[in-house]
């Protein structure tokens, strides 16, 4: 499965974080009926059976959508039930590695901080690029932030589109136009919102407002 651009857009990274009794499952049917164009599973705490289960009913509702379904960092999962590819960190694995197991057609996503990290993803195989933390973010305590010159400078550097993470969100994305990424990557900002249809159909305008500047 190719990477697009226009499948960057907006880009949902799931949190159970915010769930307040209700099934991830339905929360990412929101996301995906307000036109979130990308979802990655993330899971830090789930055994592997419940994650397999979890990830095998989500890409089925992806599926359902034609909106590509990746997995954050577990490469054997995404070749177990065959998912549209992965999403691994530095340190997480080489791009070359996880394109062996996973073979040509997986979508490979990985995270970069610098341009020389970014170079080297891409000339190891990666589709695109999750770069960040763009602004602070209290998602991940252990966020670089990474400022908006650097993340102009990876845009020009590689030819795979980048998408911005890191504390994105609808009162600040207009910032990060001009920069050269395709899209953005948001928990928070769709996932924590009391409505969360309405936040993606409000952020993905907003989203591509930015984008056509």
């Amino acid at each position: 499965m190719n990477c697009e651009k226009k499948d960057l857009i907006l880009y949902a990274v799931t949190d159970r974080h915010w769930l307040n009794g209700e099934t991830l499952y339905s929360q990412v049917e929101k996301v995906l009926k307000g036109g979130a164009t990308f979802i990655q599973l993330r899971e830090k705490n789930l055994d592997e059976e419940h994650f397999m289960e979890e990830a095998k009913e989500i890409q089925e509702l992806c599926r359902k959508y034609h909106v590509p379904f990746i997995i954050n960092d577990n490469v054997e999962l995404t070749a177990a039930i065959d998912a549209d590819g992965v999403h691994v960190g530095q340190r997480d694995m080489e791009a070359g590695d996880v394109r062996a197991k996973l073979g040509p057609d997986k979508i490979i996503g990985v995270s970069a901080q610098t341009v020389q990290q970014a170079v080297e993803a891409e000339k190891r195989g990666a589709d695109y690029l999750g770069v960040g933390a763009v602004f602070p973010t209290g998602t991940k305590e252990d966020a670089v932030e990474v400022g908006k010159e650097v993340l102009k400078e990876i845009c020009e550097a590689v030819s795979i589109p980048v998408v911005a993470i890191g504390g994105v969100g609808a009162h600040n994305v207009e910032e990060l136009a001009g920069s050269g990424i395709s899209g953005i990557a948001v928990i928070s900002a769709l996932f924590a919102q009391p409505d969360i249809e309405q936040a993606t159909k409000d952020l993905r305008s907003r989203t591509e407002q930015m984008l056509a500047k």
